[in-house]
């Protein structure tokens, strides 16, 4: 009876153990999603193959249009500086952020809605809109020949979208230093850190209206003769142009450090570009970023990670849209 006893007591052992060690993995898993809610590797279980998806929406995008690289990289920006990385900038309604001044240009929508719709598809309500956002920027950067990053998910996406937060909360392109910086710091980014993502404008292009005001009723004497002379052949002072310029007009279609090349010969497109080699504030590394391909694309890669997790949503305060275009 005693050695019946004892056997049952060691058969329920080995049945209870497991259970105990998934409960306890379980426990830990937990805790460590509560104390980084963004990390590595978030869809590995629920949806192996986000990245995959949103990678190839990315390419089958650029292949009709290289700038949809920009865009996409644009659109995780003005998302992160506005309500923070919830998607908020996607949302489709009289007053949203797309209504706003600053995202009157924005681009890269229709990749965003194709990715979510192949993701619902196979995993329907995991994959956020903000997180397709963060994978979408990352890979615009490495299909134009730039270092790639790790990118961390886990983003709900918000509800809220207010077209006068964005106009508050965009950087200007008219913007001094010291006010694009301070707009930096209100999301936890340091100068150094402007001075980086200040880079992303190595692709993408800008209309006229942007580059009126440094043209007319005088030039701007911190821009070259030979560009103000080109950009007056498409940029009339009354204005109406529709015509559009390369950021970067050395290598426009590269993700590389030329942009602060440029910045040196007097060639920023936008005055907010032009004034980091101008202040004296940021001229020294901005100066650095021009031939330190390397140690630019790694800074550039670790303040991509630190942006996204700008008022990163999670559990009751956000969603997962079905369609980033409308909350749930």
């Amino acid at each position: 009876m005693e050695r019946r006893c004892k056997h049952l007591h060691w058969k329920a052992f080995l049945v209870t153990t497991p259970a105990l060690l998934w409960f306890a993995m379980l426990l830990v898993a937990m805790r460590l999603s509560s104390a980084e809610p963004l990390r590595v590797g978030y869809y590995d279980l629920s949806c192996p193959s986000a990245e995959r998806i949103i990678r190839q929406a990315m390419e089958r995008g650029m292949q009709q249009d290289q700038g949809i690289a920009a865009g996409v990289l644009r659109l995780h920006f003005h998302d992160c500086f506005v309500e923070g990385c919830d998607g908020s900038v996607l949302l489709d309604n009289p007053n949203s952020e797309k209504t706003s001044p600053p995202n009157f240009s924005l681009r890269g929508f229709e990749v965003v809605d194709a990715a979510k719709a192949d993701l619902e598809a196979l995993c329907p309500g995991v994959v956020s809109c903000a997180d397709i956002l963060a994978f979408g920027a990352r890979d615009a950067v490495e299909l134009m020949g730039g270092l790639g990053w790790r990118v961390r998910a886990g983003r709900y996406d918000g509800r809220v979208s207010s077209a006068a937060r964005a106009l508050a909360e965009i950087p200007d392109p008219r913007y001094t230093v010291e006010e694009i910086t301070a707009l930096f710091a209100r999301k936890g980014l340091s100068k150094s850190d402007m001075i980086v993502l200040s880079g992303a404008h190595t692709i993408g292009r800008a209309h006229c209206a942007s580059v009126t005001p440094r043209l007319y009723p005088v030039q701007d004497p911190q821009m070259s003769q030979a560009m103000a002379a080109f950009l007056r052949t498409a940029c009339p002072p009354q204005g109406g142009s529709a015509a559009t310029f390369s950021l970067d007009s050395t290598t426009p279609y590269r993700f590389d450090n030329m942009y602060y090349t440029n910045l040196i010969a007097n060639r920023g497109l936008l005055h907010s570009d032009q004034a980091l080699i101008n202040d004296m504030s940021t001229r020294g590394e901005t100066i650095f970023n021009s031939f330190a391909a390397g140690p630019w694309a790694f800074q550039f890669s670790r303040v991509m990670i630190e942006m996204g997790n700008i008022q990163v949503k999670s559990g009751p305060d956000g969603e997962i849209r079905r369609h980033c275009r409308f909350i749930n």
